[in-house]
């Protein structure tokens, strides 16, 4: 065969698998519009909180950084035909479940993740399996779109406040703590949510994740550094928290909040950065000029499937919890127009307090919020709060970021610890400015069962709204706040004694609210 048949017989197959790569892309960018289309009330949100959340602001990058990735392995890759296969079909409707959960149980973060997974599972479906093991770091990295870690917030704030106490003890500095708060001879701190590092940690497993991957080749090496970019952020915001005592504690509090201001942001996050890759740089294995893939890669001499094939059965699975969500929104939403009492409590009796600083829960959207103030014949008074939903939505759920005991506002009552064990509530300390603590009960009823644990109430909710049961959900909330010689404590488990059962209130209210 002469070098021109040759060179004819290449240019053809070039030319061949050219053609192949341009159709599947452009049929995947199409299909990954009309994902974006269909959920894009959960896009939207996913990107509203990456522009107005400084915690989440670096998740704008991850799309950009993914594309640059999978563009760096073009080389690699480009001379492999795509081959589509239902194989992505699994993926996707993995995906599409955890959306139906996720919508069923209100949990936006599920959904989110679901959008990007059923996106990443666009790449075995159009280009088969083959590449997708070669593009899978790129489209694995799309993962780090989701805004989460915001979870972390309470164990953060508490491991941050007995780190800065160890290292307060460390140089003779006098303090006591209390939740996640402490006080110095000369200062009163908070170790507030932003001063928790989840932002830093946050983004620092985003980046570690990027450099890993680009900077080392032996897994051990990735693994060690991905721990390092986890561990380091955590000690250095236990440090600044301590710095920042230390500070007040030689000069004034406020010169100590002038800089932890200059010192925290960017510049911290900055600082932290530069460390973790100065201990690890001497352990980098990659060079630059190494390839991206560590084994050619070659078909798998399978047949493909046409990708016309997949694209029906796709549409039918990314359809399915839209369909499910839609048709079972209304069963078992029960309107809920009448007002609601308070319960006669044996052994206490209706009060206006004096000396209390004034309490109300937050929750949001709830359909009924009742409070009311109890006095028993020892001088106890307690605060008891009845929250009613008929049904649960984005934005109006009872389970959710600033719902509860303490709330949003940091000028009134901020969570401060865990409460102890009482029976089966969820129990909080929170506490108001001017060191007044109070200890706040929760039983939560959702679908039937009394529990304090918020997953318990989401499993729930998910269950009742997938089988089409009663979707109302009820709050018991029995709160105290501790004053001389009566400690909150007691008076809340003296109150939740009487009460009984806190499923038969919520129960009598849900139908005192619905006559």
């Amino acid at each position: 065969m002469s070098r021109a048949t040759v060179n004819a017989a290449l240019g053809d197959r070039s030319s061949g698998i050219g053609s192949a790569w341009r159709l599947l892309l452009s049929q995947m960018a199409v299909a990954a519009l009309g994902l974006c289309l269909l959920f894009a009330s959960d896009l939207r949100d996913m990107v509203t909180i990456w522009l107005t959340a400084s915690t989440y602001n670096h998740c704008a990058l991850v799309p950009f950084l993914s594309g640059w990735l999978a563009w760096q392995r073009r080389d690699e890759i480009v001379h492999v035909t795509p081959q589509p296969s239902f194989s992505g079909l699994f993926l996707m409707g993995a995906g599409a479940a955890l959306w139906l959960l996720g919508d069923a149980g209100e949990v936006a973060v599920a959904r989110q993740t679901a959008l990007v997974l059923m996106l990443q599972s666009l790449v075995p479906l159009f280009l088969g399996l083959t590449l997708s093991r070669a593009l899978l770091f790129p489209v694995a990295y799309l993962l780090f779109c989701v805004p989460i870690g915001e979870e972390l917030l309470p164990v953060l704030q508490t491991l941050t406040a007995k780190m800065s106490m160890a290292m307060l003890d460390m140089v003779g500095i006098p303090a006591h703590i209390e939740g996640i708060f402490i006080t110095t001879p000369n200062g009163y701190y908070k170790v507030a949510e932003a001063c928790a590092g989840v932002k830093f940690l946050v983004a620092m497993v985003a980046y570690g994740a990027l450099v890993a991957n680009m900077c080392f080749r032996a897994w051990s090496r990735r693994i060690a550094f991905m721990a390092a970019c986890i561990v380091i952020p955590i000690l250095a915001n236990g440090v600044r928290a301590f710095a920042t005592m230390y500070v007040g504690y030689l000069t004034t509090a406020d010169t100590a909040s002038s800089f932890d201001h200059v010192f925290y942001g960017w510049f911290f996050f900055a600082m932290v950065m530069a460390l973790v890759m100065a201990m690890a740089w001497p352990f980098f294995d990659r060079k630059l000029t190494d390839p991206w893939l560590t084994k050619t890669v070659a078909c798998d001499g399978r047949p493909a499937s046409k990708s016309s094939q997949i694209i029906l059965p796709a549409i039918l699975i990314a359809l399915a919890p839209v369909g499910w969500s839609h048709a079972s929104a209304a069963i078992g939403r029960v309107p809920m127009p009448s007002p609601i009492g308070l319960p006669d409590v044996p052994g206490w009796s209706p009060v206006q307090p004096k000396g209390i600083v004034p309490w109300a829960p937050r929750y949001a959207g709830a359909d009924h919020l009742v409070i009311g103030h109890y006095a028993d014949g020892k001088g106890h008074i307690v605060d008891l709060a009845i929250v009613l939903y008929a049904s649960q939505a984005e934005g109006r759920e009872i389970i959710g970021y600033g719902q509860g005991a303490a709330g949003l506002d940091a000028d009134r009552w901020v969570w401060s610890s865990a409460g102890p064990m009482i029976d089966t509530a969820r129990t909080e300390y929170v506490t108001a400015p001017g060191a007044v603590r109070r200890l706040a009960a929760t039983w939560f009823v959702a679908g039937g069962r009394v529990t304090g644990s918020p997953v318990r109430v989401k499993l729930d909710t998910m269950v009742s709204r997938l089988v089409g049961r009663d979707q109302a959900v009820a709050a018991v909330i029995v709160s105290a706040q501790d004053r001389e010689g009566l400690p909150a404590e007691a008076t809340v488990r003296a109150f939740a004694k009487s009460l009984s059962s806190p499923d038969k209130v919520a129960a009598r209210a849900i139908a005192e609210a619905r006559r």
